[in-house]
C-alpha cells in the first residue's frame, strides 16, 4: 500500500494547525483531526481523478477494442510515472521549505 500524499494546497494549513492543536481540548483535537483526515482524503481523490483524466485524455484514443493497445498502455505508464515523479519532487521541495521555515522560527500560515 502506498503512502497517502497530502496535496500541496493543504500542507501549510496542516503545518499551522499542528502548532495550534495544543491549545484545543481532547474533543476539539479529535474533531480537528477527523476534519483534516477527511479533507486530505478528498484532496487525494481529486488529485487522483485529475491524474486519471489527464492520462486518459493524453493516451487513449482508440475505442475499437476493449483492451489497451500497447502504445496506449506504454503512454499511460509513462504519464503516471511522470506525475508520480513530479509529486515526489514537490514533496521534497515542500519538506526542504518546511525545515528552513522551522529553523528560522517562522510558522507557516502566520
Amino acid at each position: 500500500m502506498e503512502a497517502l500524499v497530502i496535496p500541496y494546497s493543504s500542507r501549510f494549513a496542516y503545518a499551522a494547525a499542528d502548532h495550534e492543536i495544543f491549545r484545543l481540548n481532547a474533543n476539539e483535537q479529535r474533531e480537528l483531526q477527523t476534519r483534516m483526515e477527511r479533507k486530505q482524503i478528498k484532496e487525494f481523490m481529486t488529485m487522483y481523478s485529475r491524474l486519471v483524466q489527464n492520462c486518459f485524455d493524453s493516451c487513449i484514443n482508440d475505442f475499437t477494442s476493449k483492451t489497451l493497445a500497447s502504445r496506449e498502455e506504454n503512454c499511460v505508464m509513462r504519464c503516471v510515472d511522470k506525475h508520480q515523479k513530479a509529486g515526489e519532487r514537490v514533496n521534497l521541495r515542500f519538506q526542504e521549505q518546511n525545515v528552513a521555515m522551522m529553523q528560522s522560527g517562522q510558522i507557516p500560515g502566520r
